[in-house]
């Protein structure tokens, strides 16, 4: 048994049982990666996949348990690279973030900026996507941190910590009736069609549940996953928005206007999300400071220690 077969085994299974995926994604040959693989299984006695002439068309129950301990070697070796680069070069290496588009449009820019005055020799990489892409490319590897308001909690191969609280407010066009209201309420709100976020995006479970528990069904109109997006079709005047507070600037959306909900919808908290047992470089852990500034270096390890810790009886 070797690395190399480990490997070939997980980016099989990480292709969706592609031979041909595997191979191109490691450049190497199909005939190659097969070998390897009935070499590992001879010498386990298992079969690992189930196979359908040459086709693998499924993995096996031992060969599932195989994978598992198969990708807890790969990622701890890759844990003991970091530790060489970290000792070896601990100002320059490599950063990717997975984040939703209000994230890295709004929350995100002075602490990116931040961090390349601090790092200029790490390359920091932003992969925008929905909550349920940045938890996958958190999990397999593909970004080392990521920052989302819904989702990231689900995931028990996550170790997630509050970033930040926040609220919603409303927006409409200059002269829109809804300005006059005394008291902004749900009721007024409802009169009118919302654009909003998309159901998966920006504490949109935050707003279905204010409304629910009014007993008040809401006229949404349009939903989209970007601010931008959302603001556009405010100012054409389809209706009224509902967006993250953080994504309203007065001197750049000049054109629209804007009113407090913190009283109607419960905060939302925006969270971190790292891989479980990852083995973090230093600029890593000052990202994560620069963007939540009570998650220090000490706060970080504490954290992810605990979540070492076997559940007590």
């Amino acid at each position: 048994m070797n690395l190399q077969q480990l490997r070939y085994l997980n980016e099989v299974v990480r292709q969706g049982l592609k031979i041909s995926g595997a191979a191109d994604a490691l450049y190497t040959s199909q005939p190659g990666i097969s070998k390897q693989i009935r070499q590992l299984e001879d010498e386990l006695g298992i079969e690992i996949f189930v196979r359908n002439g040459k086709r693998i068309v499924a993995i096996t129950e031992p060969g599932k348990a195989v994978l598992e301990i198969a990708q807890r070697m790969l990622h701890d070796m890759e844990n003991i690279k970091q530790v060489g680069q970290e000792f070896h070069a601990q100002d320059s290496g490599q950063l990717t973030i997975a984040t939703t588009h209000t994230q890295a449009r709004y929350a995100l820019p002075q602490v990116v900026k931040q961090f390349i005055e601090r790092y200029p020799k790490v390359k920091l990489g932003l992969h925008q996507g929905s909550p349920t892409q940045i938890a996958e490319q958190v999990l397999s590897g593909e970004a080392d941190i990521g920052i989302a308001t819904e989702s990231l909690a689900l995931y028990d191969d996550l170790i997630v910590l509050p970033g930040y609280e926040w609220h919603h407010c409303v927006i409409t066009q200059p002269h829109h009736a809804l300005l006059k209201e005394k008291t902004l309420t749900l009721e007024a709100i409802a009169r009118y069609p919302i654009i909003t976020y998309d159901f998966a995006f920006t504490g949109r479970g935050k707003i279905n549940e204010a409304f629910q528990e009014a007993g008040i069904t809401p006229n949404i109109a349009l939903t989209a996953i970007d601010a931008d997006v959302i603001k556009t079709y405010v100012e054409l005047g389809l209706g009224i928005g509902i967006l993250a507070h953080m994504s309203f600037i007065p001197e750049r959306d000049k054109h629209l206007r804007m009113l407090e909900a913190g009283h109607l919808f419960k905060p939302s908290t925006t969270r971190i999300a790292i891989r479980r047992n990852e083995y973090l470089r230093g600029y890593t852990y000052d990202f994560i400071e620069l963007f939540a500034p009570h998650l220090t270096r000490e706060a970080v390890t504490r954290s992810m220690h605990l979540a070492k810790m076997p559940e007590q009886e």
